[in-house]
């Protein structure tokens, strides 16, 4: 839901917009968020020494990626967990499925979360992607089942489901959202 008011219900509008990641080649790391996940480049530049790459897939968004210079080559360790993308549906999930593979994308790991169905992969420089869909269920979480992306749309939803109803407090996503709701109205409101 997005707040078009400032405030809702006693809530000051808060909305996430975007990220920034460093990187070690900008080239490379540009072509494959437009080419595997069709990312238009929206700007592009120096600010000082660091060279930028803006990137989105929303004309109402300037930019919802920001790649830039400056990633040390020999970094250890990157704090950043993941980068998510939700798809409407299964057939999109195939499609970038396909894509991110042909487009260099590697350590794919195609799973069930009950609540979603998620693809997980490192893109050139090892950053965690997920790529998902919701389902029409919520499910005690974390959970995190392999799938097999070689079944069929159905056998996939249907082991998504069964894996979902294993849990206590499985339920409708609509009926989750409604007590979340109410929840988020509660500490709003503290």
């Amino acid at each position: 839901m997005v707040e078009k008011n400032s405030q809702h219900a006693g809530r000051l509008s808060l909305q996430f917009s975007h990220l920034g990641i460093y990187v070690t080649d900008l080239p490379k790391m540009a072509a494959f968020y437009k080419q595997a996940l069709q990312f238009t480049q929206t700007d592009f530049g120096d600010l000082g020494p660091v060279q930028l790459v803006f990137l989105s897939r929303d004309p109402s968004e300037h930019h919802q990626i920001v790649l830039a210079t400056g990633r040390p080559a020999d970094m250890a360790f990157n704090v950043v967990n993941q980068l998510s993308f939700r798809v409407p549906d299964l057939q999109t999930l195939r499609a970038f499925h396909k894509r991110t593979l042909a487009h260099g994308a590697t350590d794919m790991h195609p799973v069930t979360h009950g609540n979603a169905i998620s693809i997980y992969c490192r893109d050139p420089e090892g950053n965690r992607l997920e790529i998902f869909m919701d389902t029409p269920w919520y499910c005690d979480q974390p959970l995190r089942e392999p799938i097999d992306f070689t079944e069929t749309d159905e056998a996939i939803m249907a082991r998504a489901e069964a894996i979902a109803k294993r849990l206590p407090k499985f339920m409708s996503r609509q009926k989750w959202q409604s007590e979340v709701a109410k929840r988020m109205e509660e500490d709003q409101r503290a």
